[in-house]
């Protein structure tokens, strides 16, 4: 079978990008197709319908341009939408194509890595409502303690580049503060929301060494390539042509800016609209070899 089939990953915002360099850095050999939807982020305060609605619409633009699996690099989108795709959208669009979340992968993980069985979950109101960490820490780590804390402000902190002003520096370290307050015994954190290991370096300074602070990017990489090496029907079909095309809803250069910045190369994104699956490119090229 010739290999012709991208791998899609999906966020709101920038935060994906630090998924998506994790996994090209475990799996360089693949075409990847990266969507962020900057325009309508943050995800995380939005109802579950509207929230389904976009990431629907956005897989349904990642198949288009001829994507075989598609990871949702999004936490909120990953509690509040995927199941619900998985099971009542894919049959009836393509049976063979595949949809993966972020937030199993990062759980099957983090429970063995906690010496107290104490694990902060900081995310989004979205994420921390859902109890998607309690419910699948319950299933891997039926002994570990879970404390969450929402974090509703850092996404727009970070997506407007304001995470090192005097007032975003207080705002992340009162929601730290206020996670560590209910119990001291935590030894462990996730960040459980792809944006926030942009300011991965400022949490761990004010935590200190005590703390574990873990981003997901490294723990789904390794997932991904575990899933290929037990599916090699997919992994068969996936081009080994390594490249990135990027696309974006919201400003070109703001988001070249960011992605920029993540991968340390030059990126040049694609900027799309996201509307009743109508899709409509307005450059000619997007991407980073």
């Amino acid at each position: 079978m010739k290999r012709v089939c991208k791998i899609g990953v999906f966020d709101s915002g920038y935060g994906g990008l630090t998924i998506l360099k994790s996994i090209v850095e475990k799996l360089p050999n693949y075409h990847y197709v990266y969507l962020g939807d900057n325009a309508r982020a943050p995800y995380g305060n939005k109802s579950f319908d509207l929230i389904y609605e976009y990431t629907l619409e956005a897989v349904h633009f990642l198949f288009e341009q001829g994507c075989e699996l598609v990871v949702l690099a999004c936490n909120t989108a990953s509690a509040k939408a995927l199941r619900t795709i998985q099971q009542k959208d894919l049959p009836s669009i393509d049976a063979h194509k595949r949809v993966l979340g972020v937030i199993r992968p990062s759980t099957e993980e983090i429970g063995r890595l906690t010496k107290t069985k104490v694990i902060g979950v900081l995310g989004t109101e979205g994420t921390i409502s859902s109890e998607s960490y309690l419910i699948e820490l319950k299933k891997t780590s039926p002994d570990v303690t879970v404390v969450q804390h929402a974090c509703p402000l850092w996404v727009p902190l970070i997506e407007s580049n304001q995470q090192h002003t005097d007032t975003g520096k207080r705002i992340i370290q009162s929601d730290l503060a206020s996670l560590l307050a209910k119990n001291e015994q935590i030894d462990t954190i996730i960040l459980a929301c792809t944006h926030y290991p942009i300011i991965l370096n400022d949490i761990r300074s004010y935590l200190g060494d005590k703390i574990q602070v873990f981003p997901q990017g490294p723990l789904v990489a390794d997932k991904l390539l575990d899933y290929l090496n037990r599916h090699p029907e997919m992994e068969t079909k996936l081009s080994t042509h390594p490249s990135i095309d990027f696309f974006t809803t919201e400003n070109k250069a703001y988001f070249d800016t960011h992605a920029s910045d993540i991968f340390g190369k030059n990126v040049n994104s694609i900027p799309i609209q996201l509307n009743s699956h109508s899709h409509k490119p307005n450059q000619s090229n997007g991407n980073y070899k």
